[in-house]
């Protein structure tokens, strides 16, 4: 395949994906269907908590996403609104903190999806919940499976994450049939008044999950990523971005009130959720066999979402090798697929070495936990980078937004929305910080979820140090090329 590049000679990625292909990567990447059974074990009052959260968190994603793919299209999204808005130092530690919550992140979707996976088979099956064995086979099949394909082209992985966007609407949808079934033939299992939809905001328990729940939010901000793959990035992000915004609000709502009408809430458990849920309704209604078709489905989901990330989160580390802060060969692509196979191949050599710490000297329950409060501290930081880029860059550009999407509503509305998006943000963080109530050693959590966080973010800023004298050199010489070129065009 001939080599793709642009004005500057470097290399460029070919954009094959439409809005629909867009629409489909939101709903494979943020509806990750295991956040409903974490929402319902809460009882009624998380219904409450899923409308803060839309209106605290994902509003205000949406709003900047909006504004900032279409102020700054192209590969690298919030690496280059960062970097615009506050320079290059910072542009690279949101885009790497990004980044290497991912490394966490997939590895905490990957033992969900095993886990899940051990209902389709039942009881014989589920004896198997607790091995490490068992669950780093799957976890690594998993990973691999879907990074080779993104080698071999997104124009073939793409399919993956429409599978897994399409399983999860498939999956979401039996939930709400069971959960209709349930509610017309025995009634809520789950009192749900008006008190239990209060939350009890003195509880730690209730801010962390609230912190949860603005996390299942997340993932708007990584569409824009893969810009440069995307036909009309200007039209096509801002119409997925509201088409699949509208849909995952719903999905998430309407899903956790069907598992709470088909189980009490103190009976759902944190990953089997659903098929728990839907094997209940199924067996009094006499089709036994509806918790493995939706733990069948809800695997294959998850399958898809882990597609979807690796997808956009390996732009990253190759737009960090074209700009120069990591070694040259992840700007590399792939001589005949032409894809970023250096960051992907690197990518998934350090989930696989995640997966196995996390797995180190922990139940898979701890381990599990471990990783999804890493993954909030890391995806949320490179957030606060976002909420502030919005109004700097719109001060900046006083008088010149022509064509731009803002946000509506002038500049109240824009503060407004940052401030309310950077302070939900912040309490994530800081819940997160805190080990839960059954930890059984809170000093090793701790360790692990602080000490691992530092570790890989100082990682990145030894790259950043080694990189920069390296970006600075390569920038003066196109701009001496520039100056060059502009002189002998000029020329008498």
């Amino acid at each position: 395949m001939e080599q793709n590049t642009n004005e500057n000679g470097n290399p460029r990625l070919y954009r094959v994906l439409g809005t629909w292909d867009l629409v489909l990567l939101n709903i494979a990447a943020i509806v990750t269907l295991r956040w409903l059974s974490t929402a319902a074990q809460i009882g009624p009052a998380s219904l409450t908590l899923w409308g803060l959260g839309l209106i605290g968190f994902f509003v205000p994603v949406a709003l900047a996403v909006l504004e900032l793919s279409s102020r700054l299209p192209g590969e690298g999204g919030l690496y280059l609104w960062s970097q615009a808005a506050f320079g290059d130092l910072h542009g690279f530690i949101s885009g790497w903190i990004y980044w290497i919550s991912n490394l966490v992140f997939f590895p905490s979707m990957l033992l969900f999806g095993a886990g899940v996976f051990l209902y389709v088979g039942g009881d014989r099956w589920l004896m198997l919940a607790e091995s490490s064995i068992y669950n780093g086979a799957y976890c690594l099949a998993t990973l691999w499976f879907a990074t080779l394909l993104n080698i071999v082209g997104l124009k073939r992985a793409k399919w993956l994450q429409n599978i897994g966007g399409i399983a999860a609407w498939t999956a979401t949808a039996l939930v709400l049939a069971g959960g209709l079934v349930a509610w017309c033939e025995f009634g809520s299992a789950t009192p749900i008044t008006a008190a239990g939809l209060m939350p009890d905001f003195r509880s730690r328990a209730t801010l962390a999950s609230l912190a949860t729940i603005s996390f299942a939010y997340a993932g708007l901000e990584l569409g824009p990523i893969i810009g440069g793959e995307i036909k009309e990035p200007q039209k096509m992000i801002p119409r997925a971005i509201l088409i699949s915004g509208a849909l995952i609000a719903a999905l998430y709502m309407a899903g956790t009130a069907a598992l709470l009408i088909a189980l009490p809430a103190e009976h759902i458990s944190l990953i089997g959720g659903i098929p728990q849920a839907l094997a209940a309704v199924g067996e009094r209604v006499g089709l036994p066999a509806f918790g493995a078709l939706t733990a069948g489905l809800i695997a294959l989901a998850s399958f898809g979402g882990i597609g979807a990330w690796i997808t956009g989160t390996a732009r990253l580390p190759f737009v960090f090798g074209v700009d120069h802060y990591l070694p040259k060969p992840f700007a590399a692509l792939h001589p005949r697929f032409g894809t970023p196979y250096v960051a992907l191949l690197t990518q998934g050599v350090l989930t696989t070495i995640v997966l196995f710490a996390a797995l180190s000297g922990s139940t898979i329950h701890e381990a599990y936990i471990v990783l999804i409060d890493m993954t909030i501290i890391l995806t949320f930081v490179p957030l606060f980078y976002i909420f502030a880029a919005v109004p700097t860059l719109r001060c900046r550009a006083a008088g010149s937004n022509a064509g731009i999407m803002l946000i509506p509503g002038g500049a109240v509305v824009c503060w407004l929305a940052s401030g309310i998006g950077f302070a939900t943000t912040l309490l994530a963080v800081c819940t997160s910080l805190v080990p839960p109530e059954d930890s059984h050693n809170p000093r090793l959590f701790l360790l692990k979820v602080v000490g691992g966080c530092i570790v890989l973010i100082a990682a990145g800023l030894v790259f950043y140090f080694r990189g920069h004298g390296t970006h600075a050199r390569v920038a003066s010489a196109h701009c001496a090329d520039a100056t060059s070129l502009c002189q002998e065009t000029n020329a008498p």
